[in-house]
């Protein structure tokens, strides 16, 4: 399993641009995970639900299976929130996991840039970032960038640079 992130400011198009690569990804063959990292509360549960009732009675996870797929969520209950690490080891074994999120992380990522949200670049701060998509030309850049509209282009650059597990691993903040 290899896996690369994608990071940048809220509103760059990180979730966009992730959209529009897997199709590619796929379409080369490969089997295609996404890790996504959320700031804020979030329930993939509905009030009425049977799901949610047991979530709401106490159970601390919940599975739901069907012939089409299979769901399971985990309530923290207080518990800490879970580290990248932590979350990767949770996930089938696939050829490519993608995340979005987690930029302190030391995994290696590629940064949406958008000039128009107004915000500094990342990779100078970051040396984990191995490439920038970005909707400008930054001439100031040390490292390649690519057109964000530039798929293919995009989509090399994540299969190149994807690191396998183990190394990603050794550079994430332990469980």
């Amino acid at each position: 399993m290899r896996i690369i992130g994608l990071a940048g400011w809220s509103g760059s198009g990180k979730t966009t641009l992730l959209t529009r690569v897997i199709p590619r990804l796929v379409a080369r063959g490969l089997k295609v995970s996404t890790l996504k990292h959320a700031h804020h509360a979030f329930d993939i549960d509905q009030p009425g639900k049977d799901s949610h009732s047991h979530r709401a009675a106490g159970a601390t996870e919940v599975l739901i299976g069907s012939a089409n797929r299979w769901a399971l969520m985990h309530e923290l209950r207080g518990d800490a929130e879970p580290t990248l690490r932590v979350l990767l080891h949770k996930l089938s074994p696939v050829d490519l996991v993608l995340v979005e999120g987690y930029k302190r992380e030391g995994h290696p990522k590629l940064e949406v840039y958008r000039a128009a949200v107004g915000k500094p670049l990342l990779h100078p701060d970051d040396p984990a970032i191995v490439a920038i998509a970005a909707d400008t030309s930054l001439p100031e850049a040390r490292i390649p960038v690519v057109d964000l509209d530039d798929i293919e282009r995009v989509a090399d650059l994540l299969v190149r640079h994807a690191a396998p597990l183990d190394a990603v691993l050794a550079k994430v903040r332990p469980a």
